[in-house]
């Protein structure tokens, strides 16, 4: 596959082929998988779409489940990373707070019924339930963790055990996608789990 760009000569390096052709086969899996989910997606389909051979996708990944693997990180990179960016930027509020405002961040990418098609539907199926499980806690964990360890350092909330209720955390945000995937007035589901969200957030608070 070539595209134009790469580096000043106008000739790109091999890495710099292999990294743009990885990419494009991502992008154009994640827009399939999003639209018609993993089962309704023939491997003919996404080279088609990505403007690669199937041998260039066999290059890249072992098969159409490692490609599903790596469409599934960029969108948990890609979820997460709103989310902390938004926390990053209430910086100056409370913990508890900026944790409402990452569950904010986090609701709106979930707004996108192909995310949530992806990332809760799918990917249970697709990667087992121990895989998907281990690759949403790489990229949720941290910043949720994060989160509690200042609220307790600020005197916010009291002192806990911060890796279970971290856990605990992160499973109501998971439902709570789950929720909104299966319901069909989402706007009205998703402000029922933002109040109940809220709820459970403000009363982990020291009470004044």
């Amino acid at each position: 596959m070539e595209v134009n760009g790469g580096n000043r000569s106008g000739r790109r390096t091999q890495a710099e082929r292999t990294a743009a052709t990885r990419a494009a086969l991502i992008a154009a899996a994640r827009e399939l998988f999003a639209e018609h989910g993993f089962a309704g997606v023939g491997t003919q389909a996404i080279v088609e779409a990505a403007g690669v051979t199937r041998g260039a996708l066999y290059h890249q990944f072992e098969d159409k489940r490692g490609l599903f693997a790596a469409v599934f990180d960029a969108v948990e990179e890609e979820t997460i990373g709103a989310a902390a960016t938004a926390v990053a930027a209430a910086g100056a509020q409370g913990a508890i707070d900026a944790m409402i405002v990452g569950f904010d961040a986090f609701a709106a990418v979930l707004a996108d019924p192909g995310i949530t098609r992806i990332t809760m539907v799918d990917a249970p199926a697709v990667l087992g339930w121990e895989e998907w499980r281990a690759r949403g806690e790489k990229y949720g964990m941290a910043v949720i963790e994060g989160l509690l360890t200042r609220a307790v350092e600020e005197g916010e909330i009291a002192p806990l055990p911060v890796r279970p209720t971290a856990h605990m955390l992160l499973g109501m945000l998971d439902e709570s996608a789950l929720y909104l995937s299966r319901s069909a007035d989402r706007d009205a589901a998703l402000a029922e789990v933002r109040e109940v969200t809220v709820r459970v957030l403000r009363a982990l608070a020291v009470a004044p």
